[in-house]
């Protein structure tokens, strides 16, 4: 074992996939110089060794990288670009959502189309919300797309490497929090598969489902609630599409309770998605209505204090775990 932030983790992933198949590429603003030469962050030292050739500093503009990767992939590369700051990808959607993600289907499958856009998220450096909104609702409602959000440098590791091997787009969201959050990682090779969620924590009275940086909020919740004899089953999704829909419902039917948690805004959050899913196929196993924990309806607050406001915390988590009971 070795012990990596997720940054580093996903180096690792870049790395080992770049000396496994020539034809992956890497693309992005800055990519290799600057702040993404610190040596926790994912393209770290990437230019050095592939060289420009396969690490390609892109111009400013995120529809010319989208661009870029639908006619990389669609002439037979592999292309892993990086899209710096998540609500950017509004800037890149028409290429990912209107090209790349239907042309296999408009090929009645017959073509592979593989490529991965890797997306910096999350709140909390004060960066404003032009930065730092969460869109992955917006993403998981393209037919067409796998999109993954890993919590640990582990699973972000091992579903990068399961997403650049895809013959599918796939997009690849990391909250940047965990950039240098340290946890152990396997040593050597190996993959996740992409549409498999994982309990983080088994319980026999509640089901918390998160994912990304939630899941360190979720595990707090579950730590308190354990003082008050109520164990909480957390389920960390890891990919919002494919949905893993057997692990959730396996569950709930076990717990007869659900809260779902997430940092994304309330309305139209997936959240939403999950609660139905919940309700059309396991409602005679609810104990109790279900609770949601979001981000509030509001841009998010460049003010420190005001962004902390935004965050979930465990103590929402915690207040809406006792409402269940």
């Amino acid at each position: 074992m070795q012990t990596l932030g997720m940054g580093q983790a996903v180096n690792q992933a870049l790395r080992e996939e770049m000396q496994r198949d020539s034809r992956v590429f890497l693309a992005g603003e800055g990519i290799g110089v600057g702040i993404h030469d610190n040596p926790m962050m994912p393209t770290a030292g990437l230019l050095e060794a592939f060289g420009p050739a396969r690490v390609k500093d892109t111009p400013v503009s995120e529809a010319a990288i989208a661009g870029l990767a639908v006619g990389a992939a669609a002439a037979g590369l592999r292309p892993v670009v990086e899209v710096m700051f998540n609500p950017f990808f509004t800037l890149a959607s028409d290429m990912i959502v209107n090209h790349a993600a239907k042309l296999r289907y408009l090929s009645g499958g017959k073509t592979a189309f593989p490529l991965v856009v890797r997306i910096k998220s999350g709140a909390g450096f004060g960066a404003g919300c032009q930065h730092s909104h969460n869109l992955e609702a917006w993403v998981a409602h393209c037919p067409g797309l796998k999109v993954v959000m890993p919590a640990t440098p582990r699973d972000a590791k091992g579903l990068l490497k399961s997403a650049i091997r895809d013959d599918n787009p796939v997009i690849f969201i990391e909250d940047m929090g965990l950039y240098f959050a340290p946890a152990e990682v396997p040593d050597g090779d190996y993959s996740i598969p992409i549409g498999q969620a994982d309990i983080k924590r088994p319980g026999q009275d509640v089901t918390l489902v998160t994912w990304s940086k939630m899941l360190g909020v979720a595990m707090q919740a579950a730590e308190q609630m354990t003082a008050e004899g109520i164990e909480v089953e957390v389920v960390d999704l890891r990919t919002l599409t494919p949905l893993d829909t057997d692990t959730i419902l396996t569950s709930v039917r076990k717990t007869g309770r659900l809260v779902v948690l997430h940092e994304a805004t309330r309305t139209g959050g997936f959240a939403g998605e999950i609660a139905a899913l919940v309700m059309e196929q396991a409602f005679a196993d609810l104990k109790a209505p279900l609770r949601r924990v979001t981000g509030p309806d509001i841009p998010v607050p460049a003010s420190a204090p005001l962004e902390q406001f935004y965050i979930p915390d465990a103590a929402q988590v915690v207040a809406a775990i006792r409402e269940l009971f």
